[in-house]
């Protein structure tokens, strides 16, 4: 089985994204079981140096080109350009486990950029990504969140953005837009899997933060009872993002439901306690490059 499903159909044809599923790889136990690579810290959290296993698992198993920029996600509307690969734990080699997923690149790619305590806490606080230079890998983490990939059609620009209900009302994907070099309409955008419309029940709060600036997000909103909706948060990123200036037609995915879906997602909101997902993307190196 494999550990992903890949986005890369609805992207351009050099820029490789996917977002890992909970099983089929990893070695977290339970109630992380088995391919957490969040690393949260405290009682509430994963073992790190389990977390930190996982990591490598998920540089060798897909053949990734570098080592990810991990972020500090805070639900706000910061993005960081980074134009250069995020520097490798130490000790990664010791850590990895052999071999690429089949479907994965051919050879495995030894990571660059020189040692960090990348696992240690110094993770930049900052909820989106964006790069022009192959082979740099933006990783976004999420149980329930949107996780959304954008991509210039032409294949020279990439970001990478996580978005749940308080980053998305508050305009962390017109951020991550506003980041980027390519004009909203020459980007392609995909949602990964996130808390879908059927099972993500609200309260007042969150309709009152896209409704009173929106009056049209209404329609994303279905009612339950008293003072809660069941909300439709790929229709909010779509509506968002149209109003940005994308096509609707270049807006994929979100079809996925984290709180359905217990034996492929992690989702907070359904479990509490939970590990988390990744969702990494990259632009491929020209052959023959140095990051190739």
């Amino acid at each position: 089985m494999s550990a992903r499903i890949d986005a890369s159909a609805a992207l351009p044809a050099n820029v490789h994204a996917f977002t890992t599923v909970r099983h089929g790889a990893g070695h977290s136990r339970a109630p992380f079981d088995s391919f957490n690579l969040g690393n949260f810290r405290g009682p509430q959290g994963d073992d790190p140096a389990v977390v930190a296993r996982n990591r490598a698992e998920l540089l060798s198993r897909f053949a990734l080109p570098a080592w990810p920029h991990w972020l500090k996600q805070v639900h706000g509307t910061r993005v960081l350009r980074v134009e250069s690969p995020a520097a490798a734990p130490p000790g990664l080699a010791d850590r990895m486990p052999p071999g690429p997923e089949p479907g994965a690149a051919a050879t495995m790619r030894a990571p660059t950029g020189e040692p960090s305590a990348a696992m240690d806490g110094d993770e930049p606080e900052a909820d989106a990504a964006v790069t022009s230079t192959p082979g740099v890998v933006l990783a976004i983490l999420t149980a329930d969140c949107l996780p959304v990939v954008f991509a210039a059609r032409d294949g020279r620009e990439l970001a990478a953005a996580h978005a749940g209900w308080p980053g998305l009302s508050r305009g962390m994907l017109e951020a991550t837009l506003a980041a980027m070099r390519s004009a909203p309409v020459d980007l392609v955008a995909w949602i990964g899997p996130c808390a879908g419309p059927a099972r993500y029940e609200v309260g007042r709060d969150v309709y009152a933060a896209f409704v009173a600036h929106d009056p049209g997000a209404a329609a994303a909103f279905v009612p339950t009872r008293e003072g809660h909706w069941l909300a439709d948060l790929p229709a909010l990123a779509r509506r968002r993002l149209v109003a940005a200036g994308m096509r609707a037609a270049d807006i994929h995915g979100g079809d996925l439901c984290t709180l359905s879906g217990p034996d492929r997602f992690f989702s907070h909101r359904r479990d509490g306690r939970s590990g988390r997902l990744a969702t990494v993307a990259w632009i491929e190196p020209p052959p023959g490059s140095a990051a190739a």
